[in-house]
């Protein structure tokens, strides 16, 4: 019999209430209130940053090659141990475990705790991937200003005993466990960067951990994690700990969900199974609210084994999109009731309330008109979503599939360098047949190292094309300045081929930095080829990288 949560810590009594904003509803910050950061972004600045530069072959391993724990261990150390003074929630999962911390998050804040919460990557600002208190917007500029200020002597310390090698990514994690500690929260929910077993984040040992959830296993980050799928799975299980009860979400194959099962009997870990037989879940429609789409959808949990739940949601109107979600959605709530048999005050209400609140920039969004006419686009549907693996192009192109308006389509595609872009294509090209594939760099982090030369990606988009018997048309650089005439031309002499309608696919210049001019120049192009027959405006879809996205959302932003 799995014991209650160590008594260590007391779980105040949730009292529940609404709140204004949840994770995405609120402005995504950015601006002038920024420049009090400038010290702080130029310090970490200097940091080595995975990110941008890539992540080294085996560092998620737990091998000689992974990550070294220690040295973050010995960071926290230095800074009182803050990760041991709140209960955590650790996430880990290939997809899904963003939106799922976001669904958690917003679960326990509608029952009126005071939530940490921890992820990454970001769009906008850095600030994103932390949030305290109860709105879930990102950590304010005072509150990681003065975190900094704290921790900067110590930081330093530890940067000249570990010979350099902190990197961004360990010391942003450390401060937002500082911050976490200083702010009282009472429980924390924190996403690992990559893998588990080595990451930064897996300093969480059993007496502060809650529960841990794995998501989903797939083919991301192998060279980082192992190189097979199974070595992820080991490498994601490494978050399990010993008596904790461990959320798993799926689906998995019968080997990867065994390899989980065998580190939970290791450590003797009940296991919660979010496609249990005893769980149904459905969506009954997809309805549009004030511009916005949303699934409505019934969720049904009744699970008997190692840890009993029981919950029955009727119409649970989901911001979220998709099947992917849907699951997301019932992983969290298998989580938000682990937690209450452990004890913790949580209300069928908040958790269906949280799960409608959660929204996420740049995951299956859909802009609003206004949006869309800021990127200087009548009528037109503009879909912009971080998609940038095999299995999400899968999952996007459903969701185009469910939301696509009547008339063309069109795909502006960016990608980093270490993705798998024939796969990624094939993808989005069985789907919903677009007509028009523009191909643009995107900026990884900040950087054009890792970034995938548009150049490169036409051909592989040709290539993927004429495999699956695509008629297709290349269409040359296409930088979205080019005049209304050129690009009428442009369509009119390239949208059929030998009477059969045929995907134009072009580049922007490698030159040239992606602007949200090429995504005018996708809408004028699928405008064009339909002709007049034809006046729907069609949908826009930005997708390739979580990066990308980010630069339409900062467009907007300034705007």
């Amino acid at each position: 019999m799995l014991g209650r949560f160590p008594v260590a810590f007391r779980l105040p009594r949730g009292i529940l209430r609404g709140s204004s904003g949840r994770r995405g509803s609120s402005a995504m910050a950015g601006g002038d209130e920024e420049g009090r950061l400038g010290d702080f972004f130029e310090y970490v600045e200097r940091l080595r940053n995975y990110e941008r530069s890539g992540v080294p072959r085996g560092a998620g391993t737990d091998s000689d090659d992974g990550f070294d724990l220690g040295r973050m261990r010995r960071l926290l150390r230095r800074l009182g141990d803050p990760h041991t003074h709140f209960p955590a929630v650790h996430i880990a999962g290939t997809k899904g475990k963003g939106s799922t911390a976001a669904f958690l998050s917003n679960i326990m804040r509608e029952q009126g705790y005071n939530v940490g919460c921890y992820s990454s990557p970001h769009l906008l600002t850095i600030r994103e991937r932390i949030s305290v208190g109860n709105d879930g917007g990102p950590v304010p500029v005072r509150l990681l200003s003065d975190i900094f200020d704290q921790a900067k002597e110590a930081i330093d310390e530890s940067i000249e005993s570990e010979n350099g090698a902190l990197t961004h990514f360990e010391v942003f994690t450390a401060l937002s466990f500082l911050l976490f500690s200083q702010e009282n929260v009472d429980i924390a929910i924190v996403e690992a960067g990559l893998g588990g077993a080595r990451d930064a984040t897996n300093v969480i040992q059993s007496t502060e951990l809650a529960a841990s959830v794995i998501t989903t296993v797939g083919c991301e980050h192998l060279a980082a994690l192992g190189g097979s799928l199974q070595s992820i799975a080991i490498a994601k299980s490494g978050i399990i700990k010993q008596g904790r009860p461990v959320v798993i979400g799926g689906p998995f194959s019968a080997d990867i969900e065994q390899i989980i099962r065998d580190r939970a009997f290791l450590t003797q870990s009940p296991v919660i199974s979010a496609c249990d037989p005893g769980i149904k879940s459905i969506t009954k429609c997809i309805d549009w609210d004030n511009g916005k789409p949303y699934q409505c959808c019934d969720i049904s949990i009744k699970i008997s084994n190692d840890m009993p739940l029981s919950i029955e949601l009727c119409d649970v109107n989901l911001q979220l999109l998709g099947d992917h979600q849907r699951q997301n959605a019932v992983t969290a709530s298998c989580t938000a009731q682990c937690l209450r048999n452990l004890g913790w005050d949580i209300s069928d209400a908040s958790i269906q309330a949280g799960l409608e609140e959660t929204q996420l920039p740049g995951r299956s969004q859909i802009l609003t008109q206004e949006e869309a006419l800021l990127l200087g686009l009548h009528g037109a549907t503009v879909l912009i979503d971080g998609a940038h693996t095999e299995a999400s192009a899968k999952t996007l192109s459903n969701m185009i599939e469910t939301v696509r308006p009547e008339g063309p389509l069109a795909l502006v595609v960016g990608m980093a360098n270490d993705k798998a872009h024939f796969a990624f294509a094939e993808q989005l090209l069985a789907g919903s047949r677009p007509d028009v594939v523009l191909l643009t760099e995107a900026s990884i982090a900040g950087g054009a190292s890792r970034a995938m030369p548009a150049l490169s990606l036409k051909e592989i988009w040709m290539t993927a094309a004429r495999d699956l018997g695509i008629s297709c048309v290349d269409i040359g650089t296409i930088n979205g300045a080019e005049a209304p005439e050129h690009i009428t031309n442009l369509a009119a002499s390239s949208s059929s081929f030998d009477g059969k309608p045929t995907v134009m696919i072009g580049c922007q210049d490698d030159t040239v930095p992606f602007s949200c001019d090429l995504i005018r120049a996708a809408s004028q192009l699928i405008l064009e080829s339909r002709g007049s027959d034809d006046p729907s405006p069609g949908l826009v879809c930005v997708t390739g990288s979580l990066h990308l996205v980010a630069s339409v959302l900062q467009h907007l932003e300034r705007h």
